[in-house]
């Protein structure tokens, strides 16, 4: 064979050739959370991208309820040959905290892949609160403890914390307001029942271009491009930054090629156009870093939601 057809086969045969794992048998990817939502979409985008790279099926199955641990659990009690995977969010690292007691260890049972995906969170108001930027809703709201109001999609996510962080780091005193999910909490606010929260970008940019939001923070280190006159919360409060992820696991003890392979593919996916526009839809940015990095990250978050959990005095729904 030739030098250059050996180059080509090596380019084109699939990622997952030394796993171990059965050759034909599906991958499964758990979501702790329900079909439609922004965690199960990046998830069967990944999916998507991910099978035609390794040579084999991979499928997602959803297992909702208790903030993401039911699939969790699922995941770090099943067997470590890259068959299982859990595609989980921010709530992962939050839940070591907020949870009193855990069936498996947030870190010590799983194997952690890749980061997929970033989604930097944006404070929006119904547009009588009378407060057009960062300095005057801080200002508004130490002027009237206890008067304003938060909607809480739910009880220890991401966007509750990015709320109850907002309120350690300001000084102020907001009133949580909690609801059963992300939609029903943005119609109050457009309806002016509350007037305050913290949504995911794509969730709320339609309203917020038509002027039935208004946007007046982001949660990300710098402005977001698509909000370029909306400032980034760090720059009233230095060092503020809330931003959810989505990340792949496996089972703890997975082995090094099978960890490689499934790391590989997964990376490769993340950084496809047709993936990346996917990402983009939904407010979200491709990472695919290293497994050791995002382990150490996986860590880091642990101890960061930990102080924020502590403040906040929240307990598990």
């Amino acid at each position: 064979m030739k030098r250059r057809d050996i180059l080509i086969a090596t380019l084109t045969a699939p990622l997952a050739l030394g796993v171990r794992a059965q050759a034909n048998a599906p991958i499964k990817i758990l979501v702790g959370a329900s079909a439609g939502g922004s965690t199960d979409t990046i998830a069967r985008t990944l999916a998507a991208s991910m099978g035609p790279l390794m040579g084999r099926t991979v499928i997602v199955e959803n297992r909702p309820g208790a903030g993401g641990n039911i699939a969790a659990d699922a995941v770090a009690k099943a067997a470590p040959d890259g068959n299982t995977l859990l595609l989980s969010f921010t709530s992962h690292a939050i839940n070591a905290t907020l949870y009193p007691t855990l069936p498996f260890d947030p870190v010590k049972d799983f194997t952690a892949l890749t980061c997929v995906a970033t989604s930097p969170s944006i404070l929006v108001a119904n547009p009588s609160l009378p407060a057009n930027n960062m300095r005057e809703l801080i200002a508004l709201a130490k002027s009237k403890p206890g008067q304003l109001n938060f909607a809480i999609g739910g009880i220890g996510s991401s966007l509750h914390m990015a709320s109850e962080a907002f309120k350690m780091q300001s000084g102020t005193y907001i009133v949580n307001i909690p609801y059963r999910g992300t939609a029903p909490a943005v119609q109050d606010v457009l309806a002016g029942q509350v007037q305050l929260m913290f949504a995911a970008v794509g969730n709320v940019q339609q309203q917020i271009k038509a002027g039935k939001l208004k946007a007046l923070g982001v949660t990300s280190a710098k402005r977001l491009p698509e909000f370029p006159q909306v400032q980034a919360i760090a720059e009233v409060l230095p060092g503020f930054e809330s931003s959810a992820w989505f990340g792949l696991f496996g089972p703890a003890g997975m082995p090094a090629d099978v960890v490689r392979s499934i790391g590989d593919a997964a990376r490769t996916a993340v950084h496809r156009p047709d993936m990346k526009a996917r990402l983009d839809t939904q407010g979200a940015t491709p990472v695919g870093n290293p497994s050791a990095e995002f382990s150490a990250f996986v860590q880091q978050e642990i101890q960061r939601w930990g102080k924020v959990v502590k403040y906040s005095g929240a307990k598990p729904e």
